[in-house]
């Protein structure tokens, strides 16, 4: 069978391609304005044009699918929150007008986007309104669905927002053919297994703590002038607090060893830049999953769907003509059974500084909004003696 070509934009370090082409695919054209990122797309896909700026770009090869995994700052959570009209997250604009500039009957069949979850809530979920809208007057018919990284077997809590629009294919087949409906995860704050590790954001502290169990919570770019910001890992057992190695922090995305390395033969390469890449990629295993069903579809269970009146927009939903309608399904497509953190790692952890430690500590008892348990507390307290006793 021939191999279904790809046309990249917001590439990226290549996480949605990568996975496709572990299903068979190949990309034909890539484009990305990051220097950084570059490096590392022309390292690994060396006979592929990468385009430097959407906004320059007028026309693409013809080619079966699309992807964008288009900015997130104005979108996330944790960053700028502007909206869909921000100066990063509007850039998805120009996606619509290059596919605009292509005949109808040579439009891709298959547009994929990514981007964080929150674009469904975030200013009463206007940048996913414009996205359908614009698909919709191009033609297509579109599904979404928040997923959970940690379904696709790497132990990171990434949630992500997954979009497959279609010409002439039931997009419901792709994304809700599957479905677990009790995932194996717990990430309440309760008892503790000295036989587990604990990932935590360590830099916040009185409000955002990202604790996840036997697992990372979502990598993160880190900051604006380049400083790393990994979360930090407990191991209970040892009272030790450290911070993934980057190599890990890629697998932990999916990729190969060193996969972001050619970055920094860069002259201005900062020891930041591999981790902002990371945290800025997409899991290639939960684009591998998608690729899969997209080439193999399942079967979807109608009644799982109702059509819906928009106040809010749900996790999952497919639409077509104006219609959106509701879809019963969780963040867990399939199980494919994530090993413990500790076996999943490949390398030391860094220990957290003196400084970094104490810093997050005292935040952490002066808390009145996070119930921390009390054995993590004494487990830092033992960790900052055993520093100062060093």
């Amino acid at each position: 069978m021939k191999k279904k070509t790809i046309a990249g934009f917001f590439a990226g370090i290549g996480g949605i391609e990568e996975g496709f082409h572990r299903e068979g695919a190949r990309t034909v054209f890539l484009c990305e304005k990051d220097e950084r990122a570059k490096a590392v797309l022309k390292k690994h896909y060396p006979r592929i044009k990468i385009a430097d700026d959407i906004t320059e770009v007028e026309s693409i090869p013809k080619v079966d699918i699309v992807t964008a995994g288009f900015p997130c700052q104005d979108l996330s959570q944790a960053g700028l929150k502007k909206g869909i009209e921000g100066s990063q997250s509007s850039l998805v604009q120009h996606l619509f007008r290059i596919l605009g500039n292509v005949e109808e009957e040579k439009r891709p069949e298959w547009i994929v986007i990514e981007n964080v979850s929150y674009m469904v809530s975030l200013d009463s979920g206007n940048a996913i309104k414009y996205i359908t809208s614009e698909l919709e007057k191009l033609g297509y018919v579109w599904g979404y669905r928040i997923v959970d990284a940690r379904a696709f077997g790497v132990p990171q809590r990434r949630q992500r927002l997954l979009l497959v629009a279609s010409k002439n294919n039931d997009v419901r087949n792709v994304l809700f053919a599957d479905d677990i409906k009790e995932p194996p995860v717990n990430d309440s704050i309760g008892d503790i297994d000295p036989n587990r590790l604990y990932g935590f954001y360590w830099t916040e502290g009185k409000r955002g703590l990202g604790w996840t169990v036997d697992g990372v919570p979502t990598l993160k770019i880190g900051s604006k002038i380049g400083i790393p910001s990994p979360p930090a890992i407990w191991n209970p057992a040892t009272n030790f607090f450290g911070t993934p190695d980057i190599r890990d922090a890629e697998k932990l995305q999916g990729f190969n060893t060193d996969w972001t390395l050619p970055a920094m033969k860069l002259k201005k390469a900062k020891r930041g830049d591999r981790w902002h890449l990371v945290g800025n990629a997409v899991c290639v295993n939960m684009s591998q999953w998608l690729a899969h069903r997209i080439f193999n579809p399942g079967q979807f269970d109608t009644k799982l769907s109702k059509e819906i009146h928009r106040k809010k927009w749900p996790k999952a939903a497919y639409g077509y003509e104006g219609h959106v309608f509701e879809v019963n399904v969780g963040m867990w497509p399939i199980n494919m059974n994530t090993p413990p953190l500790k076996d999943y790692l490949q390398y030391p952890l860094k220990p957290l500084t003196k400084k970094g430690m104490r810093g997050f500590y005292t935040r952490a008892v002066e808390s009145t909004l996070i119930n921390y348990p009390e054995s993590f507390i004494k487990s830092m307290e033992v960790f900052l003696e055993n520093m100062e006793g060093d």
